[in-house]
C-alpha cells in the first residue's frame, strides 16, 4: 500500500527547513528534516500515526496533551494521526543544524502487528496488546535506536531487497514500541498494585533503590521465585531483562538530576547506582547520543 503523496500539512515548515528528505515505503514514509535556523511556532501534522525521533540538536514540542517540553536526541514520541505539533527550534544554525526523523506508518500495518502479538505472544496478565492512540513520549532503548538507524540506512541504500528488509525492520520496531508502552503502563500502576502483584512489587522496589547494588538473585527472592522463573516472567512482562530495566531507570534518574541538581557528574553517577563514572558516561552517551555534561549544558542553556 502506498501512503498519500502529501502527508505533511504544516506548510509553515517549508520556509524554515533547509533540507527535507522523504523516502516512500510500502507501508510507511520516512522523513528526515534538517533545520538550519532558529525558528518558533512551526506547525506540522500527518495523516497517519507517526514516530518522531530526535537525531541531533534540540527542539521544544507543544502538543495538545503536553505543552512546551524539550525533545532531545535519544527520545521518541509516537503520535496518533492528525495530531498537531507546534515546534520551536531554539538552537538550530547552519553549522549545527537540528535533525529529526518522522516515520509515518499505515494504520492497517499497525493493526496486523497488534493482532500478531495477541495471537503469538498473548500477555500473561490476560490483557491484550493495543497500540497507543495518545502522545506516547519515551526514551529509546538500544534496540529501538539501532532499528531507527538501520531504517535510515536501508532507505538510502539502493538494494534489490530493500522493501523486504524494511518490512522486517518495521515489524520489529512496532513490536518494540508495543513492549515499551506496555512497560510504561506497568510502571504507572506498579505502586498501586505492589501489595498484590509480585512483579509490581519488584518494580517499585527497584525504582526506590536505584542507588543500591541490585541483582537478579536478590530480586527473585523478593518475588518468591527461582532466578530462572523470575527472569523469564520479568522479560515476558517488561520486554527487557531485569538488568536492562535497571539501567534504563537509572538513566532516567540521571537525566532528571542533570537538569535539576547542582551535583557533579561523579555524584550523580553514584546516586544512580553506577559503579564508575566512565561506565556511567559510556552508557549515558549510548542512550542519549551525548555525554552527561553536554546533556546538562544543552538542557540548562
Amino acid at each position: 500500500m502506498q501512503l498519500p503523496r502529501q502527508p505533511l500539512r504544516g506548510r509553515d515548515l517549508q520556509t524554515l527547513v533547509e533540507n527535507q528528505t522523504t523516502y516512500g515505503l510500502r507501508d510507511a514514509e520516512l522523513h528526515l528534516f534538517e533545520t538550519h535556523t532558529v525558528a518558533a511556532g512551526v506547525k506540522l501534522d500527518f495523516d497517519h500515526p507517526v514516530l518522531a525521533t530526535m537525531l541531533r540538536g534540540k527542539k521544544v514540542m507543544h502538543l495538545r496533551q503536553r505543552p512546551g517540553f524539550e525533545f532531545v536526541p535519544g527520545e521518541s514520541i509516537m503520535l496518533p494521526a492528525e495530531e498537531l505539533m507546534t515546534i520551536d527550534f531554539p538552537e538550530a544554525t547552519m553549522e549545527d543544524p537540528t535533525k529529526c526523523l518522522a516515520l509515518t506508518i499505515d494504520d492497517e500495518r499497525i493493526r496486523r502487528v497488534v493482532a500478531l502479538m495477541n495471537e503469538r505472544r498473548p500477555k500473561t496478565d490476560n490483557g491484550e496488546w493495543t497500540f497507543t492512540d495518545y502522545n506516547f513520549h519515551f526514551l529509546n532503548n538500544v534496540a529501538i535506536h539501532q532499528i531507527i538507524q538501520r531504517l535510515i540506512f536501508l532507505c538510502a541504500e539502493d538494494h534489490e531487497s530493500k522493501d523486504i528488509f524494511v518490512d522486517m525492520m518495521l515489524q520489529e520496531l512496532l513490536i518494540r514500541i508495543l513492549e515499551t508502552e506496555s512497560r510504561e503502563m506497568k510502571l504507572i500502576t506498579a505502586q498501586t498494585n505492589a501489595g498484590h502483584d509480585r512483579l509490581a512489587y519488584v518494580l517499585t522496589f527497584i525504582r526506590n533503590h536505584l542507588s543500591a547494588k541490585l541483582s537478579v538473585r536478590e530480586l527473585s527472592k523478593r518475588a518468591y521465585m527461582s532466578e530462572t522463573q523470575f527472569y523469564q516472567a520479568f522479560k515476558n512482562e517488561m520486554g527487557c531483562s531485569p538488568v536492562e530495566f535497571i539501567n534504563q531507570e537509572r538513566l532516567k534518574l540521571a537525566a532528571n538530576l542533570l537538569q535539576n541538581s547542582p551535583a557533579s557528574i561523579g555524584e550523580i553517577s553514584a546516586r544512580c547506582g553506577f559503579n564508575s563514572v566512565s561506565y556511567f558516561t559510556r552508557i549515558f552517551k549510548r542512550h542519549f547520543r551525548q555525554s552527561p555534561s553536554s546533556y546538562r549544558h544543552k538542557r540548562l542553556g
